[in-house]
Order: structure tokens, then C-alpha cells, then sequence
């Protein structure tokens, strides 16, 4: 078994009682946990590139076609001999096939953690987008002192919040951990609801694209821009294996993974909805940057304090997750005749400490999560969501695919290339324009 086995079940040694299997409510906490993520901070600025109809139809379908990845994905798993993305992959592709899962898995999870990092900073202490100022809240408690900087604040996260939860060696382990991350996502969407419908109320609201407005600044394929957002939002399939081959059966994963995805549609719709509605065009690629705008009253600045602080602690514990199966498939690219990766406690701390290290000086060089999303949707976010499963559907080298679901995987593959050729040409000659 390779060492990317280590983050299933039997990680201890022979001799050691068997470990208790994963439950399904626990399955359905850490694959909801994973997919919302930071996705759910720039759903809203999709909404203001698409409109809100084009937006949320855009968030069902790619939902939809998430659960049927995931889907070709294990079955494809369970009927070979391999526990892993990147088994699966080597099964019906050789090496090549092995080598290109580790290394979108690697290039994905470690931009995610970056993106989380780059969330963190922006609500402890602030940015400066388009050179707006956008005070943190440690800046605003307390003023510009030396240990409300950026730096330091990412600093002490790192060490006194994340360090310990990366250092568990079972993703089942993370289950509650999990749970009270997808708590405080719905906190943070019910706050953000409250706010919206009292805004409306009041008046107040921005008023709301129903469809794309396209004019001098923005071309029908800018649309295409908002795409990678969304898929990079549902892009969960790394974890999948680590998490399914805890339970006791294939069919617990899929029920997990069903209700996790209808759960993350409904977040990410309400989310981008009344997101929308507060801030209109005026909407952040990180949308808790806006919630720094002082209120009326004493209340309203408090819940946008809480509103900050629940999506932070929030992916302070999506962190450990994706962190799990980006040490793994390291750890399976550089030491692939190494024992189980849990095993060897040496191993697992240096890999551990070097990508928390590194996710922190990253997130401190880079300012915007924009572009990573669109980075990630565009190219490895979209192989492993879509491209990569749709691919072993195709090649059927276990003969376990119907008619229907290769031409499923063909219609897949098609749409997630053009989209994100466009996409990527698009964000190309944006850039090029803007230099010239």
C-alpha cells in the first residue's frame, strides 16, 4: 500500500486494536467543511460578474456535476485495488496519470491554504484593494500597533490555532472540529441574511443585477472569469478518498457527499444572494474586506464584527483538512518507499511544520484571492473536479462504465476545457491590456 494509504484507516501498526470506522454525520460535517472553504467569500462577487439568475443556476449545475465526478471517482476506486486519487488515476493511466493527481492535488490544496491564510490576515488586519482601505479588526480595536500587522497576527494563528489541529492523524479525528466549522458558516450566512433583509427593510440595499450587464468594460467572455470561482468552490475530490475509506461502506459516502453538496448549494446561493444585496457592485473579492464599513448603531458594528470573526474561525478549522491530504500526497510524491507517513513521526512533523511555513510566507506576499480562484478553477481545481474523473470514466480500464456515463464524462470534459480555455485566454489578455 503507498504511503498515501496513511491517511485511511489502518495507520497503526500491526498488533494495535482496530480503529472504530467513520460515521456518515461525521462524513457530512468534514466533506461540507472542505467544499465551503473560503469558496463561499468570493460567491458573491460572482454574482455581480454573472447576475444573480446566470450565478445561482451556474452553483446547481456545477454542484450536479460535482456529486457525478465523485461518483466515477469511487466507483472506479472500489472496483480496483487502489484507496487513493492518485491509485485510481495510476490504475488507468500508468505513472503519468499517478504524477498529474499529485500534482494538482499539491498545487490545489496548497493554494487553498494560502487563499485561507490571505482571508485571515484581510479580517485581523485588513487590506487595501484598488487602494481602498480596509481596516482589520484588531487595527480597529486597538489601533496600528506593531502585533496588529499582518505578519504577526498570521504568525500567532499559525502556531497557536493551526499547528495543533494539523498534527491529527486521522481526518475522523476532525470531525467535531468540522462540525463546529460548518456551524459557523450557517452563523455567518444567518448574520449576513439578517443584515440584508433589515437593510432591505430600511431601504437601504444595493439594487441587484438579474443578468450580466456588458458594456465597455466587461465582454461576454468576462463571464467566463466567473466560472473557475465556482468550480474551485466545489472542488472537494482530494479528500474524498481519505474520507470515504473510513466508513464502513461505498454507499455511506454517497449519501454524505449528496447531502453535503445540497447543503453547500444552498450556503453558497443564500450567501451570494444577500452578500449582493448589502454591497452591490461595490462587493470585494474577499467579502468579508466590506464588512469592515462602520454602522449606525453599536449593534450593527458588532455584528459585523462577529460576522468576520465566525468565517475566520471557520476556516481556521477547514485548514486542518486540507492540509491532511496535501501532506499525504507530498509525502507519496518525495518518499514513495517511506513506511506509512503516520507512522514515522520524524516525517509528519517536518513535512507539517515546512507547509505551514511556507502557505505563511506565500500569504503574506499576496494580497488577493481573486486571483487564486481563478488560478485554481482554471486549471488544477478543474482537472481533479472534473477533467481527471470524467478522464477514468472514459478509459473504463476496470469495464465497469455504461454508455450513459461515458457520454456524461465526455459532455464534462468538453465543458470544463472550453470554459476554463476561455477563462484563462481571457484573464491573459486582461492583463496584457491593462499593462499596455
Amino acid at each position: 500500500m503507498s504511503p498515501a494509504a496513511g491517511i485511511n484507516v489502518p495507520l497503526l501498526p500491526d498488533g494495535k486494536p482496530a480503529v472504530k470506522p467513520g460515521s456518515v454525520l461525521g462524513a457530512v460535517f468534514n466533506v461540507t467543511t472542505t467544499i465551503i472553504g473560503a469558496g463561499i467569500m468570493s460567491i458573491p462577487m460572482t454574482l455581480k460578474v454573472l447576475g444573480i439568475i446566470p450565478a445561482i443556476a451556474l452553483i446547481l449545475i456545477i454542484g450536479f456535476l460535482a456529486e457525478l465526478s465523485v461518483d466515477f471517482l469511487m466507483r472506479f476506486t472500489h472496483s480496483g485495488e487502489t484507496t487513493t486519487y492518485a491509485g485510481v488515476m495510476r490504475e488507468a493511466f500508468g505513472p503519468v496519470g499517478s504524477l498529474a493527481a499529485q500534482v494538482c492535488v499539491m498545487i490545489t490544496n496548497l493554494g487553498a491554504l494560502v487563499m485561507y491564510l490571505i482571508i485571515i490576515g484581510d479580517v485581523f488586519s485588513g487590506n487595501q484593494p484598488e487602494g481602498e482601505v480596509h481596516l482589520g479588526i484588531l487595527q480597529q480595536w486597538f489601533g496600528f500597533q506593531w502585533w496588529t500587522s499582518r505578519e504577526f497576527s498570521l504568525l500567532i494563528t499559525l502556531v497557536f490555532v493551526m499547528l495543533p489541529l494539523v498534527l491529527y492523524r486521522r481526518v475522523e479525528s476532525l470531525k467535531f472540529s468540522s462540525a463546529i466549522s460548518t456551524l459557523l458558516a450557517v452563523v455567518f450566512v444567518s448574520i449576513c441574511s439578517v443584515l440584508a433583509v433589515s437593510a432591505l427593510l430600511q431601504g437601504k440595499t444595493k439594487t441587484p443585477r438579474l443578468f450580466p450587464q456588458l458594456d465597455r468594460q466587461t465582454s461576454f467572455f468576462d463571464l467566463f472569469t466567473a466560472v473557475p470561482v465556482i468550480v474551485t468552490a466545489f472542488t472537494f475530490h482530494f479528500n474524498v478518498h481519505p474520507i470515504g475509506f473510513e466508513l464502513t461502506k461505498p454507499s455511506d459516502m454517497t449519501t454524505a457527499v449528496r447531502i453535503a453538496l445540497i447543503l453547500c448549494a444552498a450556503i453558497y446561493s443564500a450567501m451570494g444572494l444577500f452578500g449582493y444585496l448589502l454591497f452591490g457592485d461595490s462587493i470585494q473579492s474577499d467579502i468579508l474586506v466590506n464588512f469592515d464599513q462602520g454602522s449606525g448603531s453599536a449593534i450593527g458594528s458588532l455584528l459585523n464584527d462577529v460576522v468576520r470573526l465566525s468565517y475566520t474561525f471557520h476556516i481556521m478549522l477547514v485548514f486542518p483538512l486540507l492540509n491532511f491530504s496535501l501532506r499525504a500526497n507530498i509525502d507519496e510524491f518525495l518518499f514513495p518507499k517511506k513506511p506509512l507517513l503516520a507512522t514515522d513521526n520524524r516525517r509528519f512533523l517536518c513535512l507539517t511544520i515546512v507547509l505551514l511555513f511556507f502557505s505563511y510566507l506565500v500569504a503574506i506576499a499576496v494580497p488577493n484571492i481573486w486571483y487564486f480562484f481563478q488560478f485554481l478553477g482554471s486549471t488544477t481545481a478543474v482537472c481533479l473536479a472534473f477533467i481527471f474523473p470524467g478522464a477514468i470514466a472514459l478509459r473504463d480500464s476496470q469495464g465497469v462504465s455504461t454508455t450513459r456515463d461515458k457520454i456524461t464524462a465526455a459532455i464534462m470534459i468538453i465543458l470544463a476545457v472550453i470554459t476554463s480555455a476561455i477563462a484563462i485566454s481571457t484573464n491573459i489578455y486582461n492583463f496584457l491590456s491593462s499593462r499596455s
